[in-house]
């Protein structure tokens, strides 16, 4: 394309309130994000209507400073992008209408994205080699998926949880031995003092989907061994218990992913989600993937957190492949990947 396609995207689906302008959908000219983390630790979790509600409060100033920052006004932005699911319904309803009446006022194009394909697309900003086909787990707060991403916007899922999603794990177990939310940098953090061979938590396997995940039993393994301890007087060494809570998650999580590289013959492989940026896990896929010769990719701890850079990029190959959406978008807080 001769023209440069420049995207302003808007990112709303939790409790992050963001705005990106994302330039020919790898070059990103400004990421603004507010973050809620602060106020919603004082809860030891995410409040959806409080969430909802900041949202409103925050989102034309963050999409200012997107725009400000990138040195771009409205009347240079090619398209409109937008989450509009999956996520809490009141906080992607904020976005959704945002984007709707900057698209109505300006007359400009309208493209919703699903949140996961942004969380899958933010490996392109970085990795400006990777073109599609490849594999990539996506670990979030809400979310465990293996992917096969066949094409820009053309995914399958191999594998997803039954239940808890590994952040979601994280969150209850960093509650339950006393870290707080959020709990994925703590139980991290905790989990470097401590001995990861400490305590033999269990690893679920799906007997009828080898690629499928389940992570509520190893976090009522947690519950239990507290409990015995509680019980019988035996002290409770946090850092043993984070560091083989970590390693139990980490490992099913390796196992799963090297599987359905050795089962595809893709020789590329990556991460995204807000748990890719645990040391560990990326550590253990790095090492994983060079003992296959497997070309491994992740994005930076910034655009693995809920953003809009990685919602620009994706809706940029949405725009080129002809998505538009009307006025009539709505937030779908049950998205399916690759529903339209």
């Amino acid at each position: 394309m001769e023209k440069d396609v420049l995207i302003l995207a808007i990112e709303s689906s939790c409790d992050e309130t963001a705005a990106a302008v994302v330039k020919n959908g790898r070059e990103v000219l400004s990421n603004i994000i507010s973050s809620q983390i602060a106020l919603h630790t004082l809860y030891g979790g995410v409040v959806p209507e409080i969430a909802s509600r900041k949202h409103i409060e925050k989102i034309n100033q963050v999409i200012q400073e997107a725009l400000d920052t990138a040195k771009v006004t409205l009347d240079d932005i090619t398209a409109v992008g937008v989450t509009y699911g999956p996520g809490l319904v009141g906080a992607l309803l904020v976005g959704v209408a945002e984007a709707k009446a900057i698209s109505y006022a300006r007359k400009l194009p309208l493209v919703g994205v699903h949140h996961i394909e942004g969380h899958i697309s933010a490996n392109y900003i970085e990795n400006k080699d990777l073109e599609p086909p490849f594999l990539c787990l996506v670990v979030s707060g809400g979310h465990t998926h293996l992917v096969k991403a066949a094409d820009y916007g053309v995914y399958e899922i191999l594998g997803r949880t039954r239940d808890d999603a590994a952040g979601e794990a994280f969150d209850k177990v960093a509650r339950a031995i006393g870290l707080g939310y959020p709990g994925g940098p703590k139980i991290e953090k905790a989990a470097r003092e401590g001995n990861a061979e400490a305590i033999s938590f269990p690893k679920a396997k799906i007997s009828d989907s080898i690629y499928d995940f389940s992570f509520s039993g190893v976090k009522s393994s947690v519950l239990n061994y507290i409990n015995n301890c509680k019980m019988k007087e035996i002290p409770i060494v946090q850092a043993d218990i984070a560091a083989s809570f970590q390693k139990a998650v980490i490992d099913v999580l390796i196992e799963h992913a090297m599987k359905a590289v050795e089962e595809t013959g893709i020789k590329k492989f990556a991460i995204a989600g807000g748990v890719a940026s645990n040391g560990t896990l990326r550590e253990g896929m790095r090492a994983a993937c060079e003992k296959r010769g497997v070309a491994f990719y992740h994005p930076s701890p910034v655009l693995c957190t809920d953003n809009a850079a990685m919602i620009g990029t994706a809706a940029y190959y949405e725009y080129l492949a002809g998505t538009r959406h009307g006025l009539d978008l709505n937030a779908v807080p049950n998205l399916k990947l690759g529903q339209r």
